[in-house]
């Protein structure tokens, strides 16, 4: 009983900071003039550029669950508000990518950096051990959701 007790606290607390980190979301949406799904459009757009991931409109539209219109029109307004560009792929010139642009980096690095740097401190308070723990119990649970949301379980 004590092991599910702990696990529900941890559920709870999971719950807990994705309803805050997406307060946090809506705060810098809304500040600058964006959808949420524009700011999680950005995000995935960052993401594959930190992997190394090509990003186009159908890969955009997977992680986002849109259809292509509601995918063109989400890249149009990042577009038009100067956050994203499209850039033909230099290895299939009938390919689009996406590419975030350094301003909406920038803008996003003013919202986010203080606590994405508040973040990075509280697991320095932590020895190497246990943040390897906290990595790979953040990594099985991101796993676990994906699956759950994809259906794959």
């Amino acid at each position: 009983m004590h092991e599910q007790d702990a696990g529900m606290r941890v559920v709870h607390l999971l719950r807990a900071i994705t309803l805050e980190l997406d307060r946090i979301g809506e705060k810098f949406a809304a500040r600058h003039a964006l959808h949420p799904t524009d700011v999680r459009a950005l995000i995935c757009l960052l993401d594959a550029a930190r992997t190394g991931a090509p990003a186009t409109p159908g890969t955009l539209g997977a992680h986002l669950g849109l259809n292509s219109a509601g995918t063109t029109a989400v890249i149009d307004r990042l577009e038009r508000l100067g956050h994203v560009r499209r850039e033909r792929d230099t290895r299939d010139r009938r390919r689009v990518l996406l590419k975030v642009d350094e301003s909406a980096v920038a803008l996003g690095w003013g919202f986010f950096g203080p606590l994405i740097h508040e973040v990075v401190a509280v697991l320095g308070r932590f020895d190497a051990a246990d943040q390897a723990t906290i990595e790979a119990f953040l990594g099985d649970v991101h796993e676990a959701v994906t699956r759950r949301r994809t259906g794959q379980d």
